[in-house]
């Protein structure tokens, strides 16, 4: 009896990295190293964080010793957030990254990133989500407008449709029908991308021009 095997597949997974405000002039380098190791960038934001976001993202590690020079630290200038994708993502990342004391990374895994770019045990150089979970949850922290897997389904659907995609797109054409555009296809898009409920609002973005 032959056997039937199922067709091959291909897993991705998405994690997050952030290049640490003292290691933000070695950026290009640092991406270059990234994506000669499987990784793709599929997003990528510079920004700076207050004191107030840094704590809520490093909420796991709130009542630690060193808690507050780590949020003083990460607030201290921009930094670059990506998401990274490839097949076992979060494992190979935080392996690329090597141990979190880069003291100890240095004799350990000298080739690791935070050998290379980090300090000593706060200023590591470069941050990893430690699990599919936290990747998911530090996804959605620094990139708010991405749509992460599952896609809801179902009542959910509709309860989102109901909620946000209903309302906005009956303003849009509401709106439409009173400008009366030459292009109305053209002129209805830029609406819904400048009123788009779920358009990110972090504070002290900053872009590259700025930054430079």
């Amino acid at each position: 009896m032959q056997m039937l095997m199922p067709k091959p597949q291909i897993f991705v997974e998405r994690t997050l990295a952030l290049i640490k405000p003292d290691v933000v002039d070695k950026e290009e380098e640092i991406e270059d190293i990234i994506l000669r190791s499987g990784f793709l960038i599929i997003q990528k934001r510079k920004l700076q964080l207050s004191p107030e976001q840094c704590s809520n993202f490093y909420a796991d590690q709130y009542g630690k010793v060193f808690f507050p020079n780590l949020t003083a630290y990460m607030s201290s200038g921009p930094l670059v957030a990506m998401v990274l994708a490839r097949h076992c993502a979060v494992s190979y990342w935080k392996e690329l990254l090597g141990p979190s004391n880069s003291i100890r990374a240095r004799r350990t895994h000298p080739h690791s990133l935070r050998a290379i770019y980090g300090t000593d045990d706060l200023r590591n150089g470069l941050h990893g989500s430690l699990s599919i979970s936290s990747a998911e949850r530090e996804i959605r922290f620094m990139f708010p407008e991405v749509i992460l897997e599952p896609i809801p389904a179902g009542q959910r659907a509709r309860d989102y449709l109901n909620l946000y995609v209903k309302p906005t797109l009956l303003a849009g054409l509401t709106a439409l029908c009173k400008e009366k555009p030459a292009d109305p296809m053209t002129w209805l898009a830029d609406w819904l991308v400048e009123h788009n409920p779920n358009k990110p609002k972090l504070q002290h973005q900053i872009t590259e021009e700025e930054h430079q």
